[in-house]
């Protein structure tokens, strides 16, 4: 048996070293499906099914409160439900909850960006995880209102520190406040977002400790004996009772447990599937196609294979060779494909979203090599088993009678073929009505009006040295000083700056109106309203306009009434056909004073253009000096923005060196909001466009072999007085019949496959009268040119040579 193996191998390479177009054309057509498939696993695999890189990665879970009216999870929880699940609960053998930010971090000369956490004493427990160097936080550093520790990432030890031991007990000033370094974790440990620092919660900063501020995430792990599912039903249990306890801020609010891996993907699960699907068509295209090719060459080798049976070689022996040549064009497609993989993969990390985690892990391993060797073989057996058995059939007597050309299994792989195309033709339908379905509804998301100008406008980040309101009220004069400096640099029209510029909220919460809420009336069934602090002017320089009473001014100072400006959504809710100007409001969110409303400004789209304008309630900074002491400075320039950043670094520099600054503009701001559905559209699209081109490839495959099989038909034709139009319009028909029966067969599929597409689109309907017209145009288009070549060449036919050969 090896021995016969062998030889099969060897005659399989003679094979294909004789025909050598074939062979190149048959690896990229598979090399092409197999790279595709490997890539998007690649990313799948790192993303969805490697495991977390902790111990016992399943036991972790996030706990999130969950309404019973439904909707999804909310992540955050407030802090004395958290305490309340940590002493009243058994299942878990750590539990923590964190918050992250981004702020200004020294540990050197200059500030900069960091990341930091603020976490409860379990949190290094619940992953398991010690310090590389050092220790963790002490009970005495996690007592309330301790001056803390720090505990430092690894990347920032060695990027900081040089990796030397003696950073122990060197400081890091973290705001205004300096924290003393007792550890550093190993390397690769991040958690959350890229953390450079951690430092013990409630020690720096008071903990929130109203129940209805749900200001923090929460992680555990279970213990071994507990399952998630108890897990859950412990604190479904807890909740209620805490329901009942405190009706205001805890009605209808439950609790859900999930894997935390889960809740890692919950946002791209459903687009890496959609697209390990679409790559999948994409390979059954490719097989058909690889198929037809191998027809053809069987057609060709009837004589050889007639040959072969008169002298002895079974059935079996001939499709086993016959397999032994596809398994051998899998092997040589699979490498190709493994090459372009590489590359692929590279591409797909450079274009997803930013918020797709552990993207930037992806790339081929042993599962990805597993996974390309599997398909590969998968592929060899779709694509070489058809063809194998048609040529194992050949009539013995008439193959030797008529030869390879008009051989009777000719006729019987001509029907073959035809299937394929129709099939080929049916799945790049499918693929190219959805991609259709998600590039209109793209579009239709950029085309959204935002409510504000994008245009030319630089965003400086910065972060203001400051921990409590003394501290904070001195930092307010930073942003006094660099927006007088800004406006009057050449070539800046506008400027101010605001908390949270639009296309992101960071911030919202219930509000009142015209009093103070009593006891009981001020729950989470409130109405809801998005809370933005910024400075005066900042409504002008994004281009929102002012509907009515005025902006804010550096009168609103924090000694000053309190004000605030609402936008025409909030006013259209809580004044309905009233003038909300004069009216005063609470919000809760930093202080119990009423503000009066002194302006209402138009409604943006604050979350992006794929979600309604919300309620919004905006805040002048200097009465809230807390929160804005992290602000971006809002430039609009008369020209490209990036051209300011070197000038804008320098004055942020002089007017303080405390202060980190970091450079975007606002389109590119936006663009991450629209990054999914454009990550989304793009590859489906390219996959799409591979699988008409496939398709095509297999329809003129099939016509061309059609007018060759049929040339002393046409001859004869030709010869009784048929016009050259008259015999266009008969390969024509043929092939634009097979091209039908597959765009009728795709339409089909693709209105019931595309259902599943329904929760991406965006103000574009499912079954969209206008994409499926339009792909059936195209089709159309495609297929007519795909027939028209081995048409004319049937125009060409010589009469004579045709029914001399025949």
């Amino acid at each position: 048996m090896p021995q016969n193996f062998i030889t099969d191998i060897r005659y399989a390479l003679r094979s294909l070293r004789k025909n050598p177009g074939f062979t190149v054309l048959a690896v990229v057509v598979m090399a092409l499906g197999i790279g595709a498939n490997t890539a998007v696993f690649s990313v799948v695999n790192s993303v969805l099914l490697r495991p977390l890189d902790y111990r016992d990665p399943d036991r972790i879970v996030t706990v999130a409160n969950q309404w019973k009216t439904g909707g999804a999870p909310q992540g955050q929880v407030s802090a004395p439900d958290f305490h309340d699940w940590h002493d009243q609960t058994s299942a878990f053998a750590a539990i923590a909850y964190y918050s992250n930010t981004e702020t200004s971090l020294t540990a050197g000369s200059a500030a900069e960006y960091g990341r930091i956490a603020s976490v409860t004493p379990e949190f290094f427990r619940v992953f398991a995880v010690d310090p590389v160097i050092g220790r963790p936080f002490s009970a005495d550093e996690m007592r309330p209102a301790s001056a803390g520790a720090a505990v430092i990432s690894y990347g920032y030890w060695q990027s900081h520190f040089q990796g030397n031991a003696g950073a122990l007990g060197r400081t890091v000033r973290m705001s205004d406040k300096s924290l003393t370094i007792v550890g550093v974790m190993p390397p690769g440990f991040q958690f959350p977002d890229q953390t450079d620092l951690w430092y013990p919660a409630n020690t720096l900063f008071a903990e929130t400790n109203q129940r209805s501020s749900h200001n923090y995430l929460v992680v555990g792990r279970l213990k071994p004996e507990v399952s998630r599912e108890q897990a859950q039903a412990q604190l479904v249990s807890l909740a209620a009772r805490l329901e009942k306890l405190y009706p205001d801020s805890n009605r209808n609010k439950s609790v859900v447990v999930t894997r935390m891996i889960d809740e890692q993907v919950r946002d791209v699960r459903t687009t890496l599937y959609l697209l390990l699907g679409a790559v999948a068509l994409v390979l059954l295209i490719a097989c058909a196609n690889m198929a037809n090719l191998l027809l053809a060459k069987a057609t060709s080798r009837t004589r050889e294979i007639a040959i072969r049976t008169a002298i002895g070689a079974s059935r079996a022996r001939i499709v086993r060779q016959l397999i032994t040549e596809s398994l051998l064009l899998a092997a040589l497609s699979g490498a190709a494909g493994l090459l372009l993989a590489l590359w692929g993969s590279s591409a797909l990390v450079l274009i997803a979203p930013h918020n797709v985690p552990r993207l930037a892990d992806a790339g081929i391993d042993r599962t990805v090599l597993a996974f390309t060797f599997s398909i590969s073989v998968i592929a060899s057996l779709l694509f070489g088993l058809a063809p194998a058995v048609h040529a194992s059939k050949v009539d013995l007597i008439d193959a030797l009678k008529r030869g390879a050309a008009r051989a009777v299994v000719g006729a019987r792989a001509g029907r073959t073929r035809a299937a394929l195309v129709v099939a080929e033709i049916a799945l790049s339908v499918i693929l190219l009505a959805g991609a259709g379905l998600l590039m209109k509804s793209f579009v239709a998301m950029n085309n959204v009006a935002l409510g504000f100008r994008p245009d030319n406008i630089l965003l400086m980040s910065t972060s203001v040295p400051a921990t409590d309101i003394e501290s904070a009220r001195r930092g307010g004069r930073f942003y006094r000083d660099i927006v007088s400096q800004v406006a009057a640099i050449p070539g800046v029209t506008s400027v101010s700056a605001t908390r949270t510029p639009p296309g992101r909220i960071t911030s919202n919460g219930a509000y009142v109106v015209d009093h103070v809420p009593g006891q009981g009336e001020f729950t989470v069934a409130s109405p809801q309203a998005i809370f933005t602090i910024l400075a005066p002017g900042a409504f002008a320089a994004l281009g929102i306009p002012l509907k009515a009473g005025r902006d804010f001014q550096e009168s609103d100072a924090y000694d000053a009434p309190f004000t605030a400006i609402i936008n025409e959504e909030l006013a259209r809710r809580a004044f309905a056909g009233q003038n909300p100007l004069g009216h005063l409001l609470y919000c809760g969110f930093d202080s119990p004073k009423l503000m009066r409303i002194v302006g209402v400004v138009g409604d943006t789209h604050q979350a992006g253009p794929a979600q309604p304008a919300r309620p919004e309630l905006f805040m002048p900074y200097q009465q809230h000096p807390r929160a804005g002491m992290s602000m971006s400075v809002i430039v609009r320039t008369a020209s490209d923005p990036i051209a300011m950043i070197e000038t804008l670094r320098r004055k942020a520099h002089d007017v303080s060196p405390d202060v980190p600054v970091k450079f975007t503009t606002l389109e590119a701001r936006l663009a991450e909001n629209a990054a999914t559905p454009r990550f989304r559209a793009i590859l489906l699209g390219i996959f799409a466009a591979l699988a008409v081109c496939l398709a095509m490839a297999g329809v003129y495959g099939v016509m061309a072999y059609v007018v060759g099989q049929r040339s002393g038909e046409i001859g004869l034709r030709m010869a009784l007085g048929a016009t050259p139009g008259s015999v266009m319009r008969l390969v024509l028909k043929q092939g634009l019949t097979l091209a039908a029966l597959g765009l009728l067969l795709g339409l089909l599929g693709a209105a019931a496959t595309s259902q599943l597409l329904t929760r991406m689109l965006f103000q574009v309907k499912a079954a969209d009268p206008a994409t499926y017209a339009v792909v059936a145009l195209l089709l159309a288009v495609v297929a007519l040119a795909a027939c028209w070549l081995p048409a004319r060449r049937a125009t060409h036919v010589d009469p004579l040579t045709a029914l001399r050969e025949e």
